[in-house]
């Protein structure tokens, strides 16, 4: 599973902290916005308590808080969505909170080895306790913490209902603490009057602190002491605070680095402000709903999504009415990231925000929450008639009792009873849910244990499901081993959640919240059970991050499963894209090839690089589309004709669409497949046909097939002429000459080519396609290099074609040739020598020798000679002399001189004369220079017995 920088009982502490709502005075909300915040944003980095706080059980056994955090909010009465759906903006918002959070450009992938499988997983890396370095994915971590803050409060839990309410009035009023009087009684008629819906609040008497902020940078400092003063004898000691900040001015310019603390707030702050004004809601205050998570000194959030605004009662007159116009003023014109936050503020103003809110949480929240829980646990000892404390209740109590009467015209929901406020079984729950919330796990399971029951009894499906969720997370954070995790517990709560309540919020919260547990416990095939069966047609994005998520619970189970892994990636990368995150989509494909590629899955391989190819061509990476579509159109496809047609058109208009009208570089096109074995290299012209009586010279053509017995012959005879020029001695450096090179030839050297003479390749080209390919104007790419006197012929190129057909094993021979796909490109001949088998290291390995047949030396001009015969006999009687003629023809631009004739029967012919020698094979011609000219010679032939006679020329070999 994707590791999570949090551990699971951070996480799952930070999920439910107590709420703290605020109303502000305007002249408070000015005084904090000169620091572009409003009052709830100015607390959000300083909410997380780095000292432990105590509070006493009804017991009066000492408890510890530790590493607690507040979330505080600005007070809205505008209606919210059913808390069993989220609204399209929520839905809109978590949509944004994902595609913000992509992996690092550039950052180094995570690898590690599983099996033969070699996977590179993209992500961010962190170090774990464990020391071994893990992929953690923020996106996920990211729409969790948006979610979770942005579930609406539901009348069956208590858990994000309002325990306390701040007050914050500012110094430079002519009377504070009337604005406290008005603040205080609109804190009253928003929770009691009935008019508003939302928000809210946890117990009817709520907790009221009073906070007098003070502008160091305009106010007087004398005064708010004496303010201050008198609110201590009016509120108390515990009930109020003084809260100095500004200590310098705006234009202040200190050479003084004041970190930015809200930084990274920003983005997500951001993303809920424009989803309010995407949906034209209002509230009381620009989005302000935060929570804040704070470790060893590091900061991160967890926002809260506003709900949809609407408009207050307009018959309605208080300071909550007065402040929507003002909040539509402020948040007109206003950019949604904002700069110079915190400007007027120092490091010492930074202390004393975080001093107060550890003193409002020490001195006023947690005492408020203990007296709360001794009054709860008081009023239902008192109801049962039972002990004084629920820690020794008896076994009866715990079983549960009879249900109290109910009238028969109880209010029912699809989701079984509803309970009054005041109902006996909710002041269980509510009891459980303050003991959750100051981390006395051990009374809150007691506690939701016993109200499970309860509502199980009275068959309340949502308040049932609640308790047993909350029940579950209870006994897993007691820890020590008191009691083993009840996963049934959540599996239950799922079930009644999403089957009998509808209520899939609710459901997913309750599978991400046990999902982390199993993790926690190894359990990583339970955690991709449970995230599997929360995938459904009603959310792409959840599904897809859920699937995700399973997925790395695949990879990281004691004995990896990662085709599992690589099935849900592709699931999960199918969900992203119709989500919209085409990025993470392509993630999610991209990670799920490296375990598909060459595995010899050819359909799957077509559909993810497919897939590839489209999402990166949308991102705007063709380059990378281009690689993907080019894989498609491989060897060994099984597609069908038809799916192979629409291959091929999704490469050509991606193709087209990168290469656009100007093309620099010719790009490698996959089709179609060359043989590249199979090329044959002629050098020179091919031989003239003979005209008339005269018959030519047979010579190499690339119509004949390669004899190596008669190529063998040819170089003995050549190796006799060279030697007999060069006095009997054949040269170091001799090479024989080879007019036509393939794959049986010896091509370890570089071939001679003659200046001004063709060199003609044949390639043989083959369609793995189904479909037909149309080919022309073709051409070949080469490069010269002068110093060295040598051609390198390697890349054939494509271009447009509209020609002939080819398909499978159809060979071009033409001299020139291009590729006729809709587009321009070009194919390497890449040619492979013949496999080395010499030496041990050479067996045990696949090495290939070196093909220099493309590689050519090009030389100054040569003569060329041309060979014909007339009256030649097509058959002779045995001891017959015939006369016939030979022409030797210099078509080459240079005189011949030194013409030699070399043959294997020698005594079967002479030139000229009737006298016959039967020991020299070779004869000179006394024509001392044959320049750019024909020269006739009469020819002796004779036929001793039935046998053909062969005649080497030099210095151009010609066949006869």
């Amino acid at each position: 599973m994707a590791q999570c920088v949090q551990s699971v009982q951070e996480f799952l502490q930070d999920s439910f902290v107590p709420m703290v709502a605020v109303l502000c005075s305007k002249e408070a909300d000015r005084v904090s916005r000169k620091n572009k915040l409003s009052f709830p944003e100015l607390l959000r980095p300083f909410c997380r308590l780095l000292s432990e706080g105590h509070i006493r059980d009804p017991n009066n056994q000492l408890q510890t808080v530790k590493n607690l955090r507040i979330c505080v909010n600005a007070v809205t009465t505008n209606p919210v969505s059913s808390p069993a759906v989220l609204s399209p903006a929520q839905y809109r918002q978590l949509g944004e909170v994902v595609s913000s959070c992509q992996p690092l450009e550039g950052a180094a992938a995570t690898s590690f080895k599983t099996g033969d499988y070699n996977l590179n997983l993209s992500g961010f890396s962190v170090p774990l306790a464990s020391c071994f370095i893990s992929v953690t994915t923020p996106w996920f971590e990211a729409y969790r913490e948006n979610f979770l803050q942005s579930m609406p409060a539901s009348e069956h839990e208590f858990l994000n209902h309002y325990l306390a309410c701040l007050l914050v009035v500012s110094s430079t009023e002519a009377v504070p603490v009337e604005q406290f009087l008005k603040l205080s009684q609109e804190q009253h008629r928003i929770q009691h009057s009935g008019e508003y819906t939302h928000p809210r609040w946890f117990i009817p008497n709520t907790l009221k602190y009073y906070v007098l902020l003070h502008d160091l940078s305009e106010g007087d400092e004398q005064r708010a002491e004496t303010v201050y003063e008198d609110m201590k004898q009016r509120y108390g000691s515990q009930g109020c605070y003084l809260l100095k900040i500004n200590s310098r001015a705006v234009s202040a310019e200190e050479d003084e680095q004041i970190p930015d603390p809200w930084s990274q707030y920003l983005h997500k702050n951001n993303l809920r402000y424009q989803v309010s004004l995407v949906i034209g809601s209002l509230s009381l205050r620009p989005p302000e709903h935060f929570c804040v998570f704070l470790k060893g000194g590091g900061e991160s959030s967890c926002p809260n999504n506003d709900p949809l605004q609407l408009e207050p009662d307009s018959s309605s007159t208080s300071l909550v009415d007065a402040d929507v116009k003002k909040a539509r003023t402020d948040t007109e014109g206003v950019a949604p990231v904002a700069v110079g936050r915190g400007s007027c503020l120092t490091l010492n103003d930074h202390d004393r925000i975080r001093q107060f809110v550890q003193e409002f949480t020490f001195r006023g929240l947690l005492p408020h929450i203990e007296k709360n829980i001794r009054q709860l646990n008081d009023q239902l000892v008192s109801r049962k008639g039972l002990s004084r404390s629920l820690f020794t209740a008896t076994k009866k109590w715990f079983g549960g009792g009879k249900a109290p009467e109910k009238g028969m015209s109880e209010p029912k929901s699809a989701c079984g009873l509803l309970y009054p406020p005041e109902a006996p079984e909710l002041q269980i729950r509510k009891m459980a849910d303050l003991c959750f919330l100051v981390q006395h796990y051990e009374l809150a399971y007691s506690c939701y244990h016993t109200a499970k029951k309860d509502f199980l009894s009275d068959q309340a499906l949502l308040y049932a499901a609640g308790a047993l969720e909350m029940a579950a997370v209870s006994a897993f954070l007691q820890g020590g081993g008191a009691r083993p995790y009840p996963a049934h517990y959540m599996d239950t709560a799922i079930q009644k959640y999403r089957d009998d309540c509808r209520n899939m919020v609710l459901a997913e919260r309750c599978a991400l919240l046990s999902a982390e547990i199993l993790k926690n416990q190894g359990k990583y095939s339970e955690a991709a059970t449970l995230l599997i069966k929360m995938t459904s047609e009603d959310s792409d994005l959840r599904s897809a991050l859920l699937l995700e998520q399973a997925a790395h619970c695949f990879i990281n189970m004691r004995s990896p499963m990662v085709r599992k892994f690589a099935f849900h990636m592709i699931l999960a990368g199918h969900r992203f894209s119709k989500a919209g995150q085409r990025k993470h989509a392509l993630r999610c494909y991209s990670q799920a090839m490296q375990v598909y590629k060459d595995r010899g899955w050819s359909l799957a391989e077509d559909h993810i690089n497919f897939t590839i190819g489209r999402q990166s061509f949308t991102l705007g990476q063709p380059e990378s589309a281009v690689t993907a579509f080019r894989q498609i159109l491989n060897d060994d496809s099984k597609q069908t004709a038809t799916q192979q047609a629409a291959f091929l058109r999704e490469y050509l208009y991606v193709h087209k669409s990168v290469m656009g009208e100007q093309v620099k570089s010719l790009p490698q096109l996959p089709l179609p497949c060359i043989l590249s074995a199979a090329t044959r290299v002629y050098f020179g012209h091919e031989p003239r046909l003979a005209q008339g009586e005269k018959q030519a010279a047979t010579h190499v053509s690339l119509d004949q097939e390669y004899d190596p017995e008669l190529s063998a012959m040819w170089s003995r005879l050549e190796e006799q002429l060279v030697a007999a020029a060069n006095r009997g001695i054949v040269p170091v450096g001799f090479q024989p000459t080879q007019c036509c090179l393939n794959s049986q030839t010896d091509n370890l050297r570089q071939p001679l080519a003659v200046l001004n003479e063709p060199i003609i390749v044949e390639v043989t080209f083959r369609n793995p396609l189904k479909v037909s390919l149309a080919l022309s104007e073709l051409s070949l790419l080469w490069r010269f290099s002068p110093h060295v006197s040598s051609l390198s012929i390697r890349e054939p190129v494509s271009e447009q074609l509209t020609g002939e057909v080819i398909g499978n094993e159809e060979t071009l021979t033409t001299p020139h040739y291009s590729m006729e796909l809709v587009v321009r490109g070009r194919q390497d001949l890449n040619i492979q020598g013949p496999r080395l088998n010499q030496t041990k290291e050479e067996k045990m390995s696949v090495r290939h020798g070196t093909d220099r047949r493309l590689d050519a030396i090009i030389t100054p001009p040569m003569p060329l000679m041309e060979v014909f015969f007339l009256h030649f006999p097509s058959a002779l009687l045995c001891g017959e002399i015939r006369k016939a003629y030979v022409e030797f023809c210099n078509v080459g631009a240079v005189a011949l001189c030194g013409l030699r004739v070399a043959s294997t029967h020698p005594e079967f012919f002479t030139f000229g004369s009737t006298t016959k020698s039967k020991t020299s094979y070779l004869i000179q011609m006394m024509e001392p220079r044959l320049c750019n000219r024909i020269f006739q010679s009469p020819v002796l032939i004779t036929a001793w017995k039935v046998q053909s006679s062969s005649v080497c020329c030099y210095k151009e070999v010609i066949a006869c």
